[in-house]
């Protein structure tokens, strides 16, 4: 590749990823049924941070019109606020040697190709597993919300039933539930035929389950090693997790000397902001540019609503052995 062409194929590869990133949110949502909406949405900062006003439910009271008009307990009008925090990634650095590799001088559109896609990828994936660690961590940290059978039982319909009731009459806001791959075919084992699938992209795949949209991907964070090994369901309302990506990608690509041969290397910088329905980023425990383990603790994501039912949605956790 002449090095005259380095900053040619450096915006090619920017752009094809950018492109082949927002072709796959828009298949991915409208498929997910909104439950976890990745967004090219972008912000600006460490936060993104939104204020509503809390709910006025509690205001509500009982008059009896016969009684002594005495003083009524004033609510006040009150704002939460909602933080949204951005998480910085990175890929590569990627290395080859264009003397080397015949294909990559005669033909850079293969290069191309072959860079963009593996990092689009690698970024949808990244915030698919970050979001799902996130939701995982901020719901388990509430018991009310969270069916925790796993000293006892494994995944069946009744667990999942059960983990749905926790929402009583709102139980038929959750729309989409999140499992991996060894716990969608542990439901299959119980007779489970309606397997429509709606989407498939890398090793995401996305299925109607009973009539409810399920997400069947192996993020990390759906497993966990111990005694006993976890499975865990993660079942989420319309909108309840949400990925904001304003393509804060930066590219670069490099050809360096003081070796026996050339060598040219591809490294890429990006950034998307998590958040969750009814749950804030904790800026002071959780921090600026937090790391996996900070996305994974549930204290970092402070609950601002005042009902359980307005929150992300639900967890189910069981024994990964029976």
């Amino acid at each position: 590749m002449a090095l005259k062409n380095m900053k040619v194929f450096q915006d090619f590869v920017r752009t094809a990823t950018i492109e082949t990133v927002a072709q796959e949110i828009e298949k991915f949502n409208a498929a997910s049924g909104g439950a976890i909406v990745l967004s090219s949405e972008g912000f600006g900062g460490d936060f993104f941070q939104s204020n509503m006003f809390k709910g006025l439910h509690a205001s509500q009271r009982r008059v009896d019109r016969y009684a002594v008009n005495g003083a009524a307990s004033a609510t006040a009008l009150a704002q939460i606020e909602h933080n949204v925090v951005k998480v910085a990634g990175g890929f590569g650095p990627v290395i080859w040697e264009p003397s080397q590799i015949s294909w990559v001088e005669q033909n850079e559109a293969q290069a191309i190709e072959a860079i963009s896609s593996n990092l689009a990828e690698a970024i949808m994936q990244d915030q698919l597993n970050t979001i799902i660690a996130s939701g995982l961590a901020a719901i388990e940290n509430i018991a009310a919300i969270t069916n925790d059978i796993s000293a006892s039982a494994g995944i069946s319909l009744t667990a999942l039933n059960n983990t749905h009731a926790l929402f009583g009459d709102r139980s038929t806001m959750l729309i989409a539930q999140v499992m991996n791959g060894t716990t969608y075919h542990k439901l299959i084992g119980e007779n489970i035929t309606n397997t429509n699938r709606l989407y498939e992209y890398n090793s995401i795949r996305i299925l109607d389950v009973l009539g409810k949209v399920t997400v069947v991907t192996d993020a990390p964070a759906l497993f966990v090693a111990g005694t006993p090994n976890k499975l865990k369901v993660l079942t989420l309302v319309a909108n309840g997790a949400f990925v904001m990506d304003g393509s804060d990608l930066i590219v670069n690509i490099e050809t360096t000397n003081n070796k026996q041969r050339i060598e040219t290397t591809f490294q890429a910088d990006y950034a998307f902001g998590a958040g969750l329905k009814g749950f804030a980023w904790d800026t002071a425990n959780g921090g600026k540019s937090p790391t996996d383990a900070e996305l994974s603790t549930g204290t970092n994501w402070d609950q601002i609503t005042t009902s359980i039912k307005d929150l992300a949605g639900v967890v189910t956790v069981v024994d990964a052995d029976q």
